[in-house]
């Protein structure tokens, strides 16, 4: 690819025009302006870690405006609370994040869209979606029968559990795996963090850590105790790696994007049906990266 140092700078302040996809091997300095190079390796570890951590507070916080508007409203439906806090907890917290990091780095839209990786899939790059979600799947029966045979408790969802009280709700969670939770989560962990951490790392550190802290933050989204918290995000962690790996090979946000919904879409359907068929306790509850 082209080295970013030796490109005429875009006159809008993007990036340059040479660049038809990113090499995140050669973009960013500390300050993070496009079309520079370098970068210290601790720079991008703490930004990527505070970026990392800002999204999940941030959403937290937002569920305070969800509350607000339903003591507004005199009380919203279930469907509308879902929707709200998914909005807000997700489109805003993740998806604006990102871009707001991004914008304020210096990306014009242009600049950001190249800098993300983002277009339509090829037909071979749908493959690497539904390969994916089968090493996800070998991967987390051979994580899980390991946990079971060890003894060790899992956490459960809050997610998941919501799902489980009220399973109407659960073909809106299978559309938002596709719609909200996998563009959005990825745009950050994957989009910025990940490619923040490419900049100034080879790839396989840079994937491992955002993988790493993807999972981490869910600590907030779990039940249960530490060592059963602590089991969960090392399950999570699997499919984080096949994210990263994926959007490392195919430079392209939209694969594991829908690599993640189809992932999560798939164990809300598992959790639909151990709910309303079998009535038991789904296996799924914490292996749901949301």
């Amino acid at each position: 690819m082209t080295d970013p140092s030796s490109a005429d700078p875009a006159p809008d302040g993007g990036v340059p025009e040479e660049f038809d996809e990113v090499d995140r091997d050669a973009v960013s300095d500390d300050a993070g302006g496009p079309g520079t190079t370098g970068g210290s390796p601790g720079v991008a570890v703490v930004t990527a870690l505070v970026l990392g951590v800002l999204g999940p507070v941030i959403a937290i916080a937002s569920g305070g405006i969800v509350f607000g508007i339903s003591a507004l409203t005199g009380g919203l439906s279930l469907a509308a609370s879902v929707v709200l806090t998914l909005i807000f907890g997700q489109y805003v917290a993740f998806g604006g994040l990102a871009l707001a990091y991004l914008a304020w780095r210096g990306f014009d839209r242009e600049g950001i869209v190249s800098y993300l990786g983002v277009r339509v899939p090829s037909l071979k790059e749908i493959g690497i979606v539904l390969g994916g979600w089968v090493v996800i799947l070998i991967l987390i029966l051979a994580v899980s029968t390991v946990v079971q045979a060890l003894g060790t408790e899992t956490a459960s969802n809050q997610s998941a559990e919501l799902a489980m009280g009220n399973p109407a709700i659960i073909p809106l969670f299978i559309a938002a795996s596709f719609l909200v939770i996998g563009p959005c989560e990825e745009i950050l962990y994957r989009g910025v963090v990940q490619g923040r951490l490419r900049e100034s790392l080879p790839a396989a550190p840079s994937i491992a850590l955002s993988a790493a802290i993807f999972a981490a933050i869910h600590v907030m989204a779990l039940t249960g105790g530490l060592s059963a918290r602590l089991t969960t995000i090392g399950i999570l962690f699997v499919p984080s790696l096949v994210f990263g790996a994926v959007y490392e090979y195919t430079e392209n946000l939209v694969v594991p994007a829908l690599l993640h919904g189809l992932h999560n879409a798939v164990l809300f359907t598992a959790l639909y049906v151990a709910v309303t068929q079998t009535d038991a306790m789904p296996a799924v509850l914490g292996f749901l990266p949301v």
